[in-house]
């Protein structure tokens, strides 16, 4: 192996650490690791990569990193701008696309959380002003944003200099719009009708279920509103996010239409982790609703790929460990669940077989706890003769330690040396120690994974980390996710 070829291994693994890590980490505490540890290690992938890659850095966004590596990326792109001259005026005008179609998909109070980073860091070019502009113009309603997001709206205002309108006209005036967030005892009234329920829910009870839901809170704390009877009336102006926070909480019981939440339309993994909080009895009680809500979702996030990954057999890590942490609460077993219907679906119909760690075998009742013996689930499941083995675990192989990476090593080089099965293993807990997801085995190649239905693009990158391929070979798969990224999703020219 010439020099070339092996610093060529070395920058696609660089690159990959990174990519696990945008996807899985979001600097909060794990089962394993506390916050600090997730923060600093992911804090220094990012300068590292930023530095060394740049333009892979910013290919990431078109990835499926989650929304606090996003934003993060584009917080770095935008305060190291000078950056971007040394590659050209193309990496330049491709960040500025890559960045304004990303901001796009984030939700809003993660970009004005963004900006308040910028201005803290006082970044405030006419590059990154160009940019936020355009995310201005393009909010449905800033009389909306002026309500929910004020403080974020009025410091970004006053920062950058954005002008108060949106391309498309709607929502107040931009000069109402100015009076209310830096004059608001100006007006004796607002012709934006939210605006105005704004002003006259401090002495008006009744004008505070036309406002969004955090924002009433705390008008109706402050009026005495008794917090079951506010949740019900105010349940139309909910999210759905809003809706299954407060469903329990409001007693209003599982047939109450008022705040029930709609799960034909939840994502998979939301979905999945709302199965998990729900107590044993009431899934029981449920199940038929639940598993037909899940495999709907299912076959959504596996769209054109249904039924085409032949003979699919998945081991399911429902070990102690995957009851996750107090900020991320069994997310690793939601995303195990989410992972075992979406498997389900992709499958070609009756070839699908599950091994969960536990020994469970019924998906809906399945919880953390116990060893993580994935040694010998993997051997039951090779045993189904696969096409496709997928495996979703943490990577800490424990009963006994390192015997699932004996069994793949052994059937990758023994066994199976025509590579008959494929075998992938995908982790959804960052590893701060070791900079990058834990992996079983050197031959199964393993990649980051945060939501469940992000499954099949995952499994097809993951193919880069069985360390025999080139950056040149990943840099044209990401410049293939950039093109279909920007094709879907872009709504303006770059800058």
């Amino acid at each position: 192996m010439t020099e070339e070829t092996r610093a060529g291994l070395v920058a696609a693994e660089d690159v990959l650490l990174f990519v696990n890590a945008a996807v899985t980490s979001t600097g909060q505490r794990e089962f394993r690791s506390d916050a600090h540890r997730q923060r600093l290690s992911l804090g220094f992938l990012h300068e590292y990569v930023r530095v060394n890659y740049r333009t892979v850095y910013a290919a990431s966004l078109a990835l499926d990193i989650n929304d606090h590596n996003a934003a993060r990326i584009v917080e770095q792109l935008l305060r190291t701008a000078g950056e971007a001259a040394e590659y050209g005026p193309d990496q330049k005008r491709t960040e500025g696309r890559l960045i304004a179609a990303r901001l796009a998909l984030l939700p809003p109070q993660r970009v004005y959380r963004l900006m308040r980073a910028l201005r803290a860091a006082k970044v405030s070019n006419r590059r990154t002003r160009a940019i936020l502009r355009d995310w201005l113009a393009a909010r449905p309603d800033l009389g909306h944003d002026a309500v929910k997001y004020r403080a974020g709206l009025k410091s970004a205002a006053r920062h950058f200099h954005l002008p108060l309108t949106t391309a498309t006209g709607a929502g107040p005036a931009a000069g109402e719009l100015g009076d209310f967030l830096f004059a608001p005892g100006v007006r004796p009234r607002y012709e934006h009708g939210l605006l105005d329920a704004y002003r006259r829910a401090h002495y008006e009870q009744g004008a505070l279920y036309e406002l969004p839901f955090t924002v009433a809170e705390g008008f109706a704390a402050g009026h005495g509103v008794q917090r079951s009877a506010f949740v019900k009336r105010i349940a139309p102006r909910m999210t759905r996010l809003e809706r299954l926070r407060t469903q329990r909480e409001s007693g209003a019981g599982e047939k109450d239409a008022a705040v029930r939440t709609d799960l034909s339309v939840m994502p998979l993994t939301r979905l999945a982790l709302y199965v998990l909080a729900l107590p044993a009895d009431e899934r029981i009680r449920r199940r038929a609703e639940l598993t037909g809500a899940l495999r709907r979702a299912a076959r959504r996030a596996a769209g054109a790929y249904a039924g085409t990954w032949g003979r699919v057999a998945a081991v399911l890590d429902d070990s102690h460990s995957s009851s996750g942490s107090g900020e991320k609460r069994r997310r690793p077993l939601g995303v195990a669940l989410g992972g075992h219907f979406l498997l389900e679906a992709l499958a070609a119909p009756g070839s699908y077989g599950a091994w969960w760690t536990s020994g469970r075998t019924d998906p809906l009742l399945v919880r953390p706890h116990g060893p993580t013996p994935l040694g010998t689930r993997v051997i039951d499941a090779l045993e189904y003769a696969p096409d496709r083995l997928v495996i979703v675990s943490d990577g800490w192989d424990n009963a006994p330690p390192g015997l699932a990476g004996e069994v793949l090593r052994v059937w990758r080089t023994r066994l199976d040396r025509e590579r008959r099965t494929t075998v992938v293993h995908l982790n959804p807990v960052y590893d701060a120690d070791g900079f990058d997801v834990r992996r079983l085995a050197a031959s199964v190649p393993t990649a980051g994974i945060r939501d469940a239905e992000d499954l099949p693009a995952l499994a097809e990158i993951a193919q880069f980390a069985e360390g025999r391929t080139a950056l040149a070979g990943l840099q044209a798969y990401l410049d293939r996710r950039i093109e279909d990224f920007l094709l879907v999703h872009e709504g303006g020219g770059g800058r």
